[in-house]
């Protein structure tokens, strides 16, 4: 089950507590330790073409963005 699935349960849930701590119980996706999962741009939150070196943190497309503001340059 997927992160945006288990968050759309939680509007036809909110009447109903009892139902909904059950849901919660058995349904709430894993906190992940390590992995894709847990690396995400600082930008935009997207998961893949993670740049982690030098403490950058962000995705391919937002470093292109902003690869002269955090000071690298282009070379060619």
């Amino acid at each position: 089950m997927t992160v945006s699935s288990y968050k759309k349960m939680f509007k036809q849930l909110k009447s109903k507590p009892a139902i909904m701590e059950r849901y919660l119980k058995h349904n709430k996706p894993k906190e992940r330790v390590f992995g894709r999962g847990i690396k995400q741009c600082e930008e935009c939150g997207n998961t893949r073409g993670h740049i982690g070196k030098y403490g950058i943190n962000m995705c391919r497309k937002c470093f292109r963005d902003n690869a002269s503001r955090v000071g690298f340059k282009k070379y060619s």
